[in-house]
């Protein structure tokens, strides 16, 4: 059981995010309106997901899912390996994103039952520099409700978020930190990281 709302948020949102410190390049036609449609989608769906009844499995593979739709999956799977991207091949990176969508949504969507009865609505949206910061409250039963905020470019040239904070705390910081000291654990073997990656979480 976790034991502090904020780390239960943490396990809640990050099962369908992630979040990624650095601005992507400018966004190009995005604006107020467009920033609050995809996290509006986003929210929906995810409340779906709570509301579904779902198997535990099934939750995983939605979450999956709507990582890879509305994130900038690319870039926060290559924020996440950190530095040794610099020297992972091609399809080392490829295979990295995979098992990390995947470990994402089985870490975090195991503790899904405890947020049952939650939901996500959106706040207010603001522009920051090149891209859009959409605030939204989430409620979880039994709890105080707190603010997460999906920054959203179109870097890509589709709309997706880059970067997610609860309280302003900044999660796949974490995350990567703990990729970091898998790659460490196995004196910098990526491979044997991106192998036990797919068994964790």
């Amino acid at each position: 059981m976790i034991e502090f709302t904020r780390r239960k948020a943490a396990g809640f949102i990050s099962a369908v995010i992630a979040a990624v410190s650095i601005a992507p390049t400018e966004a190009l036609a995005l604006d107020n309106a467009s920033a609050k449609k995809l996290v509006d989608a986003l929210v929906g769906e995810i409340n779906k997901i709570i509301a579904s009844g779902k198997s535990e499995n099934a939750m995983y593979a939605d979450f999956k899912r709507i990582f890879a739709k509305y994130g900038d999956t690319s870039y926060i799977a290559a924020y996440a390996m950190g530095n040794d991207g610099r020297r992972a091949s091609a399809l080392q990176k490829k295979n990295f994103s995979n098992a990390f969508e995947t470990y994402v949504a089985r870490k975090y969507g195991s503790r899904f039952r405890e947020f049952i009865g939650g939901r996500l609505e959106v706040k207010s949206v603001r522009p920051v520099k090149s891209w859009f910061a959409v605030k939204t409250t989430a409620f979880l039963r039994g709890e105080s409700p707190f603010t997460v905020t999906f920054l959203v470019s179109n870097r890509t040239g589709r709309d997706k978020f880059f970067n997610m904070s609860i309280e302003g705390i900044n999660l796949l910081l974490t995350e990567r930190s703990e990729i970091g000291a898998m790659i460490d654990k196995r004196g910098g073997n990526i491979d044997a990281m991106i192998t036990d990656l797919k068994k964790a979480g």
